[in-house]
């Protein structure tokens, strides 16, 4: 087996890395190509098993679904270069996805309507609307400016002793509506004072480490 090869499957999958015995599903590998797309990039490895055992493919066959995915199934479509491993006879597709400028990327659910896909971990996730929002003020040309009221400083004072907080959380705590808090959670990411901590179950915020400080704050975007 290859050494590059090896050492890739060794690392096994994580945020930016997939294994796929196969690709039967155009609509099932645009979810996955659009999570990289979203998040940080990265690759999918067709014909590695979840074990790490290499079983082959028919490259072109999988490259011309890859392909259907991320151009017919992707919104907007995602690029994507590809790469071909051999082994013993066996073909490995390697799909390289980058960290997408154009983001969000839209991909079919299993209901058929197109969603918002993140990756997080080894997993494709819903991105919440918290996420978008934030996506989308990084997009406006003007600065954010941040307005330290009670309700900021309480949220800050709570992060600086403890590890976390949700949105339901935060609301309780500076007794202030779901919109209010939301708002304020979404200055805060964008600035760069908080991080998200997005699962599949919940979605917690937390002080990002190093983070500028909160007086007359003014994003980079």
């Amino acid at each position: 087996m290859s050494k590059t090869l090896k050492e890739l499957i060794a690392e096994g999958e994580h945020q930016q890395q997939d294994f796929k015995y196969a690709i039967n599903d155009s609509k099932k590998i645009a979810r996955s190509l659009a999570a990289f797309a979203n998040t940080d990039g990265g690759r999918l490895l067709v014909g590695v098993k979840d074990n790490g055992r290499v079983a082959g493919v028919a490259s072109d066959e999988e490259y011309y679904m890859v392909e259907a995915a991320a151009n017919m199934y992707c919104k907007p479509p995602v690029p994507f270069e590809t790469s071909i491993w051999e082994e013993d006879g066996k073909t490995v597709l390697e799909v390289v996805v980058p960290r997408s400028g154009q983001k969000p990327h839209k991909a079919p659910a299993k209901d058929g309507s197109y969603k918002v896909y993140v990756r997080v971990n080894d997993q494709n996730i819903l991105a919440n609307g918290v996420l978008l929002k934030v996506w989308a003020r990084q997009k406006r040309k003007q600065g954010t400016f941040l307005k330290m009221t009670q309700a900021e400083n309480i949220l800050l004072s709570h992060l600086s002793e403890h590890p976390t907080i949700s949105m339901n959380g935060f609301q309780r705590l500076a007794g202030i509506n779901r919109w209010t808090a939301e708002k304020i959670i979404v200055n805060l990411l964008v600035v760069k004072v908080l991080e998200m901590e997005l699962s599949e179950k919940n979605c917690l915020y937390k002080l990002r480490p190093q983070a500028p400080k909160a007086d007359n704050l003014r994003d980079e975007h």
